[in-house]
């Protein structure tokens, strides 16, 4: 529309001699757009949304296959110096390096157990909200997917 001419009224419309437009400012267009369109554009949103079954399948599989690859093997990493961790602690109390006040640990424990029996009734609402909204129910071939290759990475 170059070269038209005309006038903005006091409500956003545009007029012009031939044809009327509203005039939406930019952030106001911005604000009402969900976060991914506004960083990847239209075509975002649910993958179910834009490819095959056997798509969302195979993305899925792979990527869950690599997450759950890697965490086999960062896990053995994580296991292994928490355990040698614990061995050390061990040794050293019991040749008398460390000292532990085993009164009070059990104390916090009863403590701590009374307050997960408190909260295990049922997850607080805005749990339950975001659940209902989630990217897995959303997408659950891929999910699914992912699921299968995230216990397949573990095997192997």
């Amino acid at each position: 529309m170059t070269g038209a001419r005309g006038a903005v009224c006091g409500d956003g419309t545009f007029i012009s001699n031939d044809e009327t437009f509203d005039v939406m400012e930019l952030a106001e267009y911005a604000k009402k757009q969900k976060w991914w369109k506004r960083l990847f554009g239209k075509n975002s949103g649910p993958v179910a949304e834009k490819y095959s079954v056997a798509t969302q399948l195979l993305i899925g599989g792979v990527s869950g296959w690599c997450a759950g690859f890697l965490f086999q093997k960062v896990g053995k990493l994580a296991a292994s110096a928490v355990g040698g961790g614990f061995f050390l602690l061990q040794v050293a109390n019991h040749t008398g390096y460390i000292k532990v006040d085993w009164k009070r640990v059990e104390q916090d424990m009863n403590k701590a157990k009374k307050q997960l029996k408190l909260n295990v009734d049922k997850p607080p609402r805005e749990v339950r909200t975001k659940v209902d909204e989630s990217f897995v129910k959303k997408n659950i071939v891929l999910t699914g997917g992912f699921a299968g290759g995230f216990l397949l990475g573990l095997a192997s």
